[in-house]
């Protein structure tokens, strides 16, 4: 399903989703790599599968695929940070902050896409899966390139209505009760 036709099903309450979208996708604070990278990767942060292949598809016509690859990877890789590093700030004991994280993150420096947009994809996932460390370090970094504070909050409404959306379409699947009159 194309992504025009899957937010033309979406029911009457979610219509905010629907406008925001459109306007959050042509945001001049972002290049339209930028905006589709954030979408791609929000998507697939957002773990619905009819949203993530509508947006897919439609990403693929603003992507380069050295863009679509990092955007997938920045989601990829912080899926996994984005738990890890949540539960370093969660728990009350220095001692794990000590302890080396033996994970692989090699793409973050092999992605193959612009560096500011691959900072922006994976402020957008940390966003999402509610990573203080990571949205902090990522943020920080966006400022240290030179990125303003506009362009930041840009990326993060993407991924905002792209998790509302995932949200509702989850919501959506859920079978109505009936009602007594």
């Amino acid at each position: 399903m194309n992504l025009e036709t899957l937010l033309a099903g979406l029911p009457d309450y979610a219509k905010d989703l629907r406008l925001n979208l459109s306007n959050v996708l042509r945001q001049p604070e972002l290049t339209e790599q930028q905006a589709w990278g954030t979408a791609v990767a929000a998507a697939a942060a957002s773990r619905n599968a009819e949203l993530s292949a509508a947006i897919l598809e439609e990403a693929a016509a603003h992507l380069s695929p050295e863009a679509l690859r990092a955007a997938k990877a920045a989601a990829a890789i912080m899926g996994m940070n984005n738990v890890y590093y949540r539960f370093l700030h969660l728990v009350n004991n220095e001692k794990y902050s000590t302890i080396p994280a033996r994970l692989r993150m090699q793409v973050i420096r092999s992605h193959g896409g612009d560096p500011v947009d691959f900072e922006l994809w994976c402020l957008a996932v940390s966003a999402i899966n509610n990573c203080q460390a990571c949205v902090g370090s990522h943020e920080r970094v966006l400022r240290e390139k030179g990125v303003s504070e506009e362009t930041i909050l840009a990326s993060v409404r993407i991924a905002a209505v792209i998790h509302a959306l995932a949200a509702t379409l989850e919501l959506e699947r859920i079978p109505s009760p009936t009602f007594a009159a």
